[in-house]
């Protein structure tokens, strides 16, 4: 590459302490978002996608450690290998916000029934089971329900505007048994079919 550059004026220099660290930076970004997001794949089950992901972060990683030794007396590279690492970390969690992948489960409690969050839920096509439960401070109504994480920040919203003291927790879930059921069928969202296949 240096051979390359050098036809344009680019000096060894240069190369060195400016271009290869700035690769090196860069493809570090781009194996550990890779990698964030292939976590996250496995977490939800996606066998298929998972694999093709960690070929690609497999490579990346190999091309960049590999820079590294042909520069291990360049303090540079070091530095843009573990600044590239912190920012990989940050791009994919960005990444993985917006595509909000999975489903999740989630828990309201409250002291007394909540008909507007029952009746937002059934416009919504949200399934959802409440029982009856016993807490601290006498009876309770406890509700669950599974949403695709798109959905979550709505969801939220309507819990606090219905009772803003309304206690909820939020797990993920890896897998939803819902052959028989439309009502949840995932529908293409972030852009292309792809990712709308992906969720899956």
């Amino acid at each position: 590459m240096q051979e390359y550059l050098a036809t344009y004026g680019i000096s060894e220099s240069i190369f060195n302490y400016l271009i290869m660290p700035l690769l090196i930076f860069l493809a570090r970004i781009g194996d550990v978002s890779i990698n964030t997001l292939r976590i996250v794949f496995v977490m939800s089950g996606k066998k298929y996608i998972a694999p093709i992901m960690g070929f690609f972060e497999a490579l990346i990683w190999l091309l960049a450690i590999g820079q590294i030794f042909q520069n291990i007396n360049n303090p540079l590279s070091y530095i843009a290998y573990s600044g590239g690492f912190a920012m990989g970390i940050w791009v994919g969690m960005t990444i993985e916000e917006k595509l909000a992948l999975g489903r999740v489960l989630v828990r309201v409690i409250t002291p007394e029934p909540m008909p507007q969050l029952v009746e937002y839920m059934k416009e919504k096509g949200h399934r959802f089971t409440i029982v009856g439960a016993e807490g601290r401070y006498g009876r309770v109504q406890l509700l669950f329900t599974v949403l695709k994480r798109e959905n979550l920040k709505d969801f939220v919203a309507k819990v606090k505007k219905v009772n803003e003291k309304a206690f909820y927790t939020i797990e993920s879930v890896k897998r939803v048994s819902e052959d028989d059921f439309t009502l949840t069928e995932d529908r293409p969202n972030f852009a292309t079919r792809f990712l709308g296949k992906i969720r899956k």
